[in-house]
């Protein structure tokens, strides 16, 4: 067997491997989207039908009109919007000072920074509380934004040693042209930190999305919820209901698709480029 043919058989194994793990992968999101437009009935039947005959596209109107689902979008994008500004504005500034600034302790700081990170979010969440709380903040969305303008360790670590990555000469012909901090920061340096500030927006918007502890601690009115309460009470008041639910999730699930779609090649060469520096 020539170099060339075990070269196309070893290519075509690895495709089969890595075609049969992703459909793998997939098997949940189909089963989602086939229950999601079947009936009650049709959701135990055995063997299980994949296509469904006839679809029931009304699930998808049904389960939208039993709760206000509408609702919950717009108080999550509102959150999500007031949260990834926060990230990038603070993250940005923090490891900027971090990166290009010389002063005494600078290294300290930095990695008592990032000691934090070893401190789990349970051990700080009563005293959080109770700060919150005196300062009258439960039941709004304060305590779930204004955290993300102090920054996250996590964030400014990644764009530190993305900073660290980008020449000073920079800096330095942008001084002579006489641009100040700002100006290099904001001119010079964000457009090349694209990549990783994408790493930022993605991964934020991620979690905003998903966190459901948070929002149930400091939220009480229902109509402040996010989607994450909302379709945990829908479970609970239309446990028997799958096909609904089916539905409910799979329309709350496309953002995230659609984010991670239009974000993939500067996540994927954000991700790439760190760690290139310590």
């Amino acid at each position: 067997m020539t170099y060339r043919i075990r070269k196309f058989a070893g290519t075509t194994v690895s495709h089969l491997v890595l075609a049969a793990l992703s459909l793998a992968c997939l098997i949940p999101f189909i089963w989602m989207i086939s229950t999601s437009l079947k009936t009650k009935a049709g959701m135990w039947e055995f063997p299980p039908r994949w296509i469904p005959s006839p679809p029931l596209w009304h699930n998808y109107r049904d389960a939208f009109t039993l709760a206000p689902f509408g609702t919950y979008i717009t108080n999550t994008l509102t959150l999500e919007v007031l949260t990834i500004a926060g990230q990038v504005i603070s993250c940005t500034l923090i490891a900027y000072g971090f990166s290009r600034f010389r002063f005494r302790g600078r290294d300290t700081l930095f990695f008592l920074m990032l000691a934090t990170m070893l401190i789990p979010e349970q051990v700080t969440m009563i005293p959080t509380f109770l700060f919150y709380s005196k300062l009258g903040w439960i039941d709004t969305y304060l305590p779930l934004v204004v955290p993300s303008f102090f920054g996250n360790a996590f964030y400014v670590f990644l764009m530190r040693q993305f900073l660290l990555t980008i020449p000073k000469d920079l800096d330095e012909a942008a001084k002579i042209d006489g641009a100040n901090e700002f100006t290099i920061l904001w001119r010079v340096l964000v457009p090349i930190l694209r990549p990783s500030l994408t790493i930022i927006v993605v991964y934020t918007f991620t979690g905003v999305y998903n966190d459901f502890l948070s929002p149930l601690i400091y939220l009480n009115s229902p109509e402040k919820f996010t989607l994450a309460i909302g379709l945990a009470n829908f479970v609970s008041s239309r446990s028997t209901e799958w096909n609904l639910l089916m539905a409910a999730s799979t329309v709350i699930l496309l953002p995230l698709l659609l984010i991670y779609y239009l974000a993939q090649k500067n996540l994927i060469g954000g991700i790439a480029s760190l760690g290139i520096k310590g």
